[in-house]
């Protein structure tokens, strides 16, 4: 990360009445970065909008290192304490992606009791946003036109399943990484999350509340870790659900960065994997619930992939390529949908083989939904990745090794970043390891396919103050491992700030076949 304006900058700003720099008591090791602490506060007018809502723009700086120059909006909305008398503050959520909508997200999620019980709303105002690069928030935009963006998607080629699909996917990903750098604009040189938690400590600040009160879910456990550690000692509590290795994440462990795809250095295969297997002894578990229980699931699955690598299987007047087949076998985030899967996959048992076809494109401008441009160009921005294509290629027949049917899914998933041209100079590398004014509660399912237990583990190791509690049971945070427990446990850990015992589990509320 480039080096921070210097302290005496922000003494002589200060002496000179150019800015008002807030005075804080950080209980932690005292660090803070002296371009938030400089910058303004924002306004915040929240008005009415719709199912009981406000909603707020906030002004902050594009470069924080030039806070009082060029200035984004970031849309905000929030849902008020329903107990004013013992409302405790503010509860910021960052849902994940990168490239969710905040705004969105938290009014479709707001009346999941399992997430936002009634007793948790009765105590805080939830707040969240479109972070910078998504959506409303100066949205990353790789196409002039929705119509152009749908055009290009729906004509990418899919994750190569051997070799000879792998030209054509490494040069559709160079595409992708030109477009967005012709039209994107300057939010690609500060769209890092680094700058995203610096924007949290201005809404923070707006928000008028003493200390962060903070609810990361997946990638938002990343984000709440590049702020525990920019502003050790202004979190009051706060909650990484669904978390990540965060070294293993920007910059790999040793050469790992240069040499390694990031989620296979982060061994997100291995828990797709893990939870595949939970999946077929669930099903076997299940009996007629589950519609791939029949025989032997384990055979029935070997079967089916034998039988892509001679050709794509057609379901229903739908071609499934092998690369297709298994990224739906992997696409277990969300319990509730495992029934629909295993119906998939049944069908696929039983079907024959036919060429593949391709979906149409989806007509229409402008657009909002920018979540893939925004994810690649956010994770492009925070992370280091191998640049040479060779690596890939290599990568992909060593993790098939390793991982049988899943190992190539890390390899292949953030392609365009291997050509990637934009840098973001204030992205944050570390350390890791300031001590926190608060500690910090961290929850993870057993069998998370897209958060691994053992990365929150590996994550947790690298902050200063940090406690796993595990979720037994499937499903990518308590988004979908629907736990009351764990609610309970969360909501108990930010009224009070107070860790659970490190022996608490808690399991979840229903198997995921019923």
């Amino acid at each position: 990360m480039r080096s921070r304006l210097g302290v005496l900058f922000g003494a002589v700003a200060a002496l000179a009445g150019l800015v008002s720099v807030p005075a804080y008591a950080d209980a932690a090791d005292g660090y803070s970065d002296i371009r938030v602490d400089i910058a303004a506060t924002p306004k915040l007018d929240w008005a009415d909008c719709d199912g009981g809502f406000q909603c707020a723009t906030a002004s902050v700086p594009l470069d924080y290192d030039r806070p009082f120059g060029q200035k984004i909006d970031l849309a905000l909305i929030r849902l008020r304490a329903s107990d004013p008398s013992k409302r405790i503050g503010s509860l910021f959520v960052n849902f994940g992606g990168p490239g969710a909508s905040g705004v969105d997200r938290l009014r479709q999620r707001a009346e999941r009791t399992w997430i936002f019980s009634p007793e948790l709303k009765a105590r805080f105002d939830l707040v969240s946003w479109d972070p910078r690069g998504i959506a409303r928030s100066a949205g990353v935009r790789c196409f002039p036109t929705e119509a152009e963006q749908q055009a290009f998607y729906a004509a990418r080629p899919e994750m190569p399943g051997d070799p000879s699909g792998e030209a054509a996917f490494y040069a559709d990903a160079k595409q992708l990484a030109a477009h967005c750098q012709t039209q994107a604009g300057e939010i690609l040189k500060h769209a890092s999350t680094a700058n995203t938690a610096r924007d949290l400590e201005l809404l923070r600040r707006a928000v008028g509340d003493p200390k962060l009160t903070y609810h990361g879910i997946s990638y938002g456990t990343q984000l709440g870790a590049i702020y525990a550690n920019l502003f050790p000692g202004r979190i009051r509590a706060m909650a990484f659900d669904g978390s990540m290795d965060f070294v293993g994440n920007v910059s790999g462990h040793g050469d790992q960065g240069t040499t390694v795809p990031l989620d296979s250095r982060q061994d997100v295969p291995r828990g797709i994997a893990d939870t595949f297997e939970y999946f077929l002894q669930q099903c076997k578990l299940a009996g007629p619930k589950c519609a791939f229980s029949a025989g032997d699931p384990r055979a029935k699955w070997e079967a089916i992939v034998a039988k892509a690598k001679q050709g794509p299987i057609v379901v229903d007047g739908t071609s499934y390529s092998y690369s297709a087949i298994v990224n739906a076998a992997g696409d277990l985030s969300i319990p509730s949908g495992y029934a629909d899967t295993a119906t998939l996959l049944q069908k696929l048992y039983d079907a024959s083989s036919a060429p593949a076809a391709r979906s149409a494109a989806v007509a229409g401008e402008p657009y909002l939904n920018n979540r893939d441009e925004a994810f690649n160009a956010i994770q492009c921005a925070d992370s280091v990745f191998p640049r040479d294509p060779a690596v890939y290629s290599a990568a992909a027949v060593t993790e098939d090794q390793r991982v049988p049917y899943f190992g190539r899914i890390g390899v292949f998933d953030m392609m365009s970043c291997a050509f990637w041209q934009p840098t973001d100079d204030d992205r944050y590398v570390g350390p890791w390891n300031r001590k926190t004014s608060a500690p910090i509660l961290v929850l993870n399912a057993r069998f998370d396919p897209s958060t691994p237990l053992h990365g929150a583990y590996d994550g947790a190791k690298q902050l200063a103050r940090a406690q796993v509690n595990v979720i037994e049971g499937s499903g990518h945070s308590t988004m979908f491992a629907i736990s009351t427990c764990a609610e309970k446990l969360k909501r108990e850990y930010l009224f009070t700030g107070v860790l659970p015992p490190a022996s608490a589990s808690c399991k979840v509320d229903a198997p995921p076949f019923g």
